[in-house]
């Protein structure tokens, strides 16, 4: 019996929407054959951008969307994505296949993706092929309301107004793709960077810097004591093997020990969001600076038969818990994580959604995200935990976890990640300093561990009303079936 006590009464921070953004970059088909279909398309589409894939995920609520990259950020040249299409000139995306970018998807079409997703634009700058004046001239293009070489060259593109682009990150994996910089350097880098970064009329930059990968926890001491006071976010990277990075495992085909090692995995984000959150709290105490982890999720092998350069995967009832695992980190991490992107939005690695010509797919972790809106902008409430253990060998994960919050109409929502795929369970919680009317829910499992959405069977996995959960009093009562996802609402 798993025993938790919810203190209804005792939230302090907020759950920032953010924490459930994405990430969209040029590799493989999440821009192009995925969002991006163009104009003359039989697919349907707005100005290029397919209908369905925006309307999906204005669905799931998504607030925030990063682009262009990832390691193709740092070769990226922005002006060489705006004017007319057919004059757009081309260039070789080196990081992902050799593949040539016609630059058919640039600065004005990424703003337009936005505005239909209703999200909020996350841009990435070049930091390690670019110039200072290179960002410094692409916040002026997107965001400066005056006359300027810049403005007008907006201007003669189509844009009279300004957008707002709040968030900025300067440069990604500068400790890797993006330069193999030495923390110290790209301290000064980012120093440099920040100060040429300008606010122009209300849009105030928001400018993030590139943190480590995994726990490199020098990397995040560096930066904060060289460059904290010039940054409000500071980004952390860290996807979930299961294997090594030479043979990561298949995304489809795997038994119960490769499920069980990638769930110990994903719950590793655990630690490393909250020791590379020590390091920020020694030199910010008051937490201004936020933790970005503006790249997470599952990487297996490519699908067989695919270009192992694309990352294209499939996504399971596996991935669908790695999620939730991870979202509820998050939740209960919100007084520093402020956002986090899921690498990536379509068609690539842990994707919400997949693609094939005209078809659309939505995936088991896309379901979590839809779920577990609940909490965007919601108190995170604190959660007592007791919890039963799920073991193979020698090795331990909890069987149950979980978060909490509390939204503006005064109703908890409970997300619930039942990890063991062999056996039941039950949680058993009390809810105090709230008075528990009523208790709904919804569901999400399968039959088989390695259960997935496809374009032939595109409901194979997808949320069912739950009535495994009942109140006695001020308790609540849930029975778990095994491998599962539940996400309650208690009025």
């Amino acid at each position: 019996m798993n025993k938790r006590v919810i203190h209804g009464d005792m939230g302090r921070h907020r759950i920032h929407r953010n924490i459930y953004g994405h990430f969209a970059e040029h590799l493989g088909t999440c821009i192009y054959g995925g969002f991006w279909v163009g104009g003359d398309s039989p697919i349907p589409n707005v100005r290029g951008i397919r209908t369905a894939a925006v309307e999906a995920l204005k669905a799931a609520r998504i607030p925030v969307l990063r682009w262009p990259g990832g390691c193709f950020a740092d070769e990226y040249h922005w002006m060489n994505g705006i004017g007319p299409v057919d004059q757009r000139p081309c260039h070789l995306n080196t990081h992902w296949g050799g593949v040539t970018e016609n630059n058919h998807f640039g600065t004005h079409e990424f703003m337009d993706l936005c505005a239909q997703l209703g999200c909020e634009p996350y841009i990435c700058g070049n930091v390690g092929s670019g110039a200072v004046q290179e960002m410094q001239q692409w916040v002026d293009y997107l965001t400066f309301n005056g006359e300027s070489p810049m403005s007008r060259l907006r201007r003669s593109n189509g844009r009279e107004e300004p957008w707002k682009v709040t968030y900025w990150g300067v440069g990604n994996e500068n400790w890797g793709c993006g330069g193999n910089m030495r923390p110290e350097y790209y301290a000064d880098v980012f120093r440099r960077y920040a100060t040429f970064l300008h606010d122009y009329g209300e849009n105030r930059l928001f400018k993030i810097a590139c943190g480590a990968s995994d726990a490199d926890y020098t990397w995040t001491e560096v930066l904060m004591r060289e460059a904290g006071r010039f940054m409000h976010g500071l980004s952390l990277h860290y996807y979930t093997v299961p294997g090594t990075w030479q043979n990561k495992g298949s995304a489809t085909d795997f038994g119960e020990e490769e499920w069980f090692t990638t769930l110990r995995k994903a719950l590793w984000m655990e630690e490393l969001v909250g020791r590379h959150a020590t390091v920020m709290d020694r030199h910010d105490p008051e937490k201004r600076v936020a933790l970005i982890v503006d790249e997470w999720g599952t990487w297996y092998d490519p699908e067989p038969g695919t270009n192992p350069h694309f990352n294209f995967q499939q996504n399971t009832l596996r991935d669908a818990l790695v999620a939730a695992l991870t979202l509820n980190v998050f939740n209960n991490h919100c007084d520093r994580v402020r956002m986090a992107n899921l690498a990536q939005t379509v068609n690539v690695l842990q994707a919400p959604i997949l693609t094939e010509g005209g078809k659309l797919v939505l995936t088991p972790t896309y379901h979590v995200f839809e779920m577990y809106s609940v909490h965007q902008d919601a108190v995170q409430l604190p959660v007592t935990v007791q919890s039963d253990l799920y073991r193979i060998g020698e090795e331990e994960i909890p069987a149950v976890r979980c978060s909490a919050s509390m939204d503006a109409g005064s109703r908890i929502h409970l997300s619930i990640c039942h990890t063991n795929p062999a056996a039941e369970d039950e949680v058993a919680a009390t809810l105090r300093g709230f008075r528990p009317r009523s208790v709904s829910g919804r569901i999400l499992t399968a039959e088989r561990m390695n259960a997935c959405n496809s374009f032939e069977e595109p409901d194979a996995v997808r949320p069912e009303s739950f009535d495994e959960a009942s109140l006695r009093g001020d308790a609540l009562h849930v029975k778990l079936p095994p491998m599962s996802v539940v996400v309650l609402e208690i009025t």
